[in-house]
């Protein structure tokens, strides 16, 4: 649920939607970590003022996580 949320998100945010991509990766114990990857253009907007739009992403990816047990890291990857 959390992956397919970063996506819709990011298409709707990125210019370049096409470059978006997000690897799944095991964390420790119920924990699920995101690696968001975007075309270097739109690393200013997946980011946004002061954080504003990952810490966002970040809050409802962990909501969305809660809701079937388990958590959630999402990190912006270069």
């Amino acid at each position: 649920m959390s992956r397919e949320l970063i996506q819709y998100l990011g298409g709707w945010l990125l210019d370049h939607p096409e470059d978006l991509t997000v690897d799944e990766l095991e964390g420790d114990g119920d924990q699920t970590i995101y690696e968001i990857s975007v075309n270097p253009e739109d690393m200013g907007k997946i980011i946004g003022k002061r954080g504003r739009i990952i810490h966002a992403i970040r809050s409802l990816s962990r909501v969305a996580a809660q809701g079937e047990g388990g958590q959630v890291l999402v990190e912006v990857v270069d």
